[in-house]
């Protein structure tokens, strides 16, 4: 049994470390509050959005906007990978980067780049594959703006022919202790099915429908991307909140096992003194 030394020793260090598990626990949850509001107040537009672009584009006739959905042959794939900054979120990071992994070999045969966004992600993923560009720093001001650049970039990289599809790879925030990983085509744009009875026809477009949706597709794409980030910083908090309880927890029932375990040592300490004063008393007496 160790000495009552070493098991104070543990105490403390124990003791310490549930001090910082707790206090990140709480600042993940003052974060995440904050990070889920954004989503969620979020999510309702990129969905009309979405359902706004696909019911112009299922009335339209002729190549308007074809440079963002025409289907080539896939030979060079870009996946853009979101993760975080920072460790000490239990899966998360670990669940995109098996994604991406597994994606890279689902393309087995043709060049797959990354794309990364979240410095963990590129660490690990820099390690087996080729990663373009990382682009870390959006978490340090996460603002629609910086993302639409990013987006900007993406979409010059295909339109130009430098890659044939983009796929967006990312945490979906469901709640505080579930994230579930997405993987997203991003460019070209997904065939829309045209709708027989759209109603497109009953409004009257200013400007033209070819103009709107031409001004749409950016958007949307912008759009998209800032929502997956999004997604994927609620998804951050959410995790490392629940992972520091845990780890709290865990914490807690160590050093309540220590103390017992000091406890009863240092009973069996004071017991062995005992005896020994009485067992010489008997000694002095005999």
């Amino acid at each position: 049994m160790a000495n009552l030394k070493e098991i104070r020793n543990r105490i403390t260090s124990v003791s310490s470390t549930m001090q910082i598990t707790s206090a990140m626990k709480m600042v993940s949850a003052a974060k995440l509050k904050k990070a889920q509001d954004a989503i969620t107040a979020m999510r309702p537009y990129a969905e009309k959005l979405t359902e706004l672009l696909q019911s112009l584009s299922a009335t339209l006739e002729g190549g308007t906007g074809e440079e963002f959905t025409t289907q080539r042959e896939i030979k060079k794939v870009l996946l853009v990978v979101i993760t975080s900054n920072r460790g000490l979120a239990g899966a998360f990071n670990t669940n995109a980067i098996k994604e991406a992994k597994n994606r890279v070999a689902y393309y087995a045969g043709k060049q797959v780049d990354i794309f990364a966004i979240g410095k963990k992600g590129n660490d690990i993923l820099s390690k087996t594959n080729t990663v373009i560009e990382n682009q870390s720093s959006v978490f340090d001001n996460l603002t629609f703006d910086n993302v639409a650049a990013i987006a900007d970039t993406l979409t010059q990289k295909f339109v130009s022919g430098e890659y044939d599809r983009i796929e967006l790879i990312y945490n979906q925030f469901k709640n505080a202790a579930t994230q579930i990983v997405q993987t997203e085509q991003f460019l070209p744009l997904a065939p829309v099915q045209s709708d027989a009875n759209a109603t497109a026809g009953d409004y009257i477009f200013e400007p033209s429908k070819e103009e709107i949706v031409l001004t749409l597709i950016p958007k949307s794409l912008k759009t998209q991307l800032y929502k997956g980030i999004r997604d994927s910083f609620a998804s951050e908090h959410g995790a490392r909140m629940t992972a520091m309880h845990k780890a709290t927890d865990n914490a807690t029932a160590l050093r309540n096992q220590l103390k017992l375990t000091y406890n009863k040592a240092r009973q069996a300490a004071i017991t062995s003194e005992i005896l020994e004063i009485v067992g010489g008393a008997e000694a002095l007496n005999g």
